[in-house]
């Protein structure tokens, strides 16, 4: 029996068929074998391929909006990947500089050119909204290898901080710490006070012994 599954927002439908995967246990109304996925993106041609292009849809978008979200936005998937994710400046609207997100598809058929999408804030939230219900969803069984959720590296949030901005806490603090010191060496310190001198005790005497 062919399923048919719809993840939907407001400029974003993503529709995956499928059978169930009867070698693997799967019930009546699990998606285990991936027969087609079609994506509808508002204002942007239809998307749709294979398996393998469902994955690495997930694997490029999801990791960049995790970045975005850090404040780290960094391009996803290499130059030979089937999908790749970047951060681009957009005017669209007549917008100078603003914040746009670009999607760029490779064909698998040759002499044919990438397909490039671009997104704002809100359509880019829009998409990782479908995906992410498709990963959630305890009705598709497709087995997608893709990284684990994990906090990013302190290391590569520090690489994204402009370095004035990492040196000015430790500047602050050095300059406290002269001012403390300088501070301290203006006040005069107290003069010791003269003690009297103690009289020395009489050193007592033995009595002389009578000659005989």
């Amino acid at each position: 029996m062919k399923l048919s599954y719809r993840f939907e927002q407001t400029s974003c439908r993503l529709r995956i068929d499928g059978l169930p995967d009867l070698s693997a246990g799967h019930g009546p109304e699990v998606i285990g074998i991936l027969s087609a996925w079609e994506l509808d993106l508002a204002g942007h041609p239809t998307l749709e391929g294979k398996r393998d292009h469902l994955q690495a849809l997930l694997a490029a978008v999801l990791p960049y909006a995790r970045h975005l979200v850090s404040s780290v936005p960094r391009p996803m998937g290499l130059a030979t990947d089937p999908v790749q994710m970047e951060p681009i400046s957009s005017t669209r609207a007549g917008l100078r500089n603003r914040p746009a997100h670009r999607l760029r598809l490779l064909s698998s058929q040759p002499d044919t050119q990438p397909l490039e999408l671009s997104f704002d804030d809100a359509e880019l939230a829009d998409l990782v909204r479908c995906l992410d219900q498709l990963r959630l969803d305890p009705r598709v069984q497709l087995g997608f290898s893709l990284p684990p959720d994990r906090p990013l590296p302190r290391r590569e949030i520090l690489e994204r901080v402009p370095l004035r901005q990492r040196l000015a806490p430790p500047a602050a603090g050095l300059a406290a710490l002269a001012i403390t010191a300088a501070l301290g060496l203006m006040v005069p310190l107290p003069r010791p006070t003269a003690t009297p001198a103690a009289s020395p005790a009489a050193t007592p005497t033995s009595p002389l012994t009578p000659p005989r």
